[in-house]
């Protein structure tokens, strides 16, 4: 677990300031009509326009790397779903995830986004998300520790009547996309890691509608929910400085 120097906090900054960039234009972007497949050259373009590399865009396997800068997962498909010529509609959830690279510095965010107007149970699904997000980095602070960040998560979630992922977890960002220490959505407060100045972490709730079990999809990347629900996801680059937490994906 690397701690960070302002100096290098300032470097994910810039990275995860794009992230922002591109979730905010995606936002503006994402509507009946429109396939993943658009969405994900746009990001492209906005990212390299910035001087930056997009950070998924061949990562893993070298027999499957990932071919798309962005993750674009819609309704029961929970993370890392691949943009393609699927067609946006009415009432979807759309999640996405990017990953930026910059002077060596990674930047991680994502953002569930409603595509037109969506039900009810979908509504309360992103909005209990994204706040059990807000919870979790109010408790990335020093004296606590990291899973403090996820049981706030967790209780807010299951209080809900909601489940949190378990198999997919938050993690360290700084010069590689994914880092120590991991940040599980789920755990007991006072336990994990004690929480440092210098850490950059990458918290991220997946939330689902029913059962918190997933499978992966034949392609090697899309995970979906295994009883076909639908899933959240809401993402921040958070720093730990003066020991108190600051989100960098703003």
């Amino acid at each position: 677990m690397k701690l960070k120097s302002k100096h290098e906090i300032g470097f994910v900054r810039e990275s995860a300031r794009i992230v922002a960039e591109v979730l905010s234009l995606i936002g503006s972007r994402a509507k009946p009509g429109v396939t993943t497949k658009e969405l994900d050259v746009l990001a492209e373009e906005l990212i390299r326009s910035r001087k930056a590399e997009p950070a998924f865009k061949g990562y893993g396997r070298k027999d499957n790397p990932f071919p798309a800068t962005l993750c674009t997962s819609i309704d029961e498909e929970v993370v890392h779903g691949i943009p393609g010529g699927r067609v946006l509609k009415e009432g979807d959830i759309l999640s996405v995830d990017v990953g930026v690279r910059k002077n060596g510095y990674y930047g991680d965010g994502a953002r569930s986004f409603r595509i037109g107007k969506v039900s009810g149970e979908k509504e309360r699904l992103l909005r209990v998300t994204e706040e059990s997000l807000q919870k979790g980095i109010k408790q990335a602070v020093v004296g606590n520790h990291i899973e403090d960040i996820s049981h706030a998560i967790q209780q807010h979630v299951e209080s809900h009547g909601f489940s949190v992922v378990r198999d997919l977890v938050g993690h360290g960002v700084g010069k590689q996309l994914h880092e120590e220490p991991s940040v599980p959505n789920f755990g007991g407060p006072g336990k994990g890691p004690a929480i440092e100045n210098g850490m950059t972490l990458a918290i991220e709730p997946m939330v689902n509608a029913g059962s918190w079990e997933v499978r992966f999809l034949a392609d090697g990347w899309t995970v979906v929910t295994l009883d076909g629900e639908p899933s959240a996801h809401f993402e921040h680059t958070i720093a730990v400085i003066d020991g108190k937490p600051e989100i960098l994906t703003q």
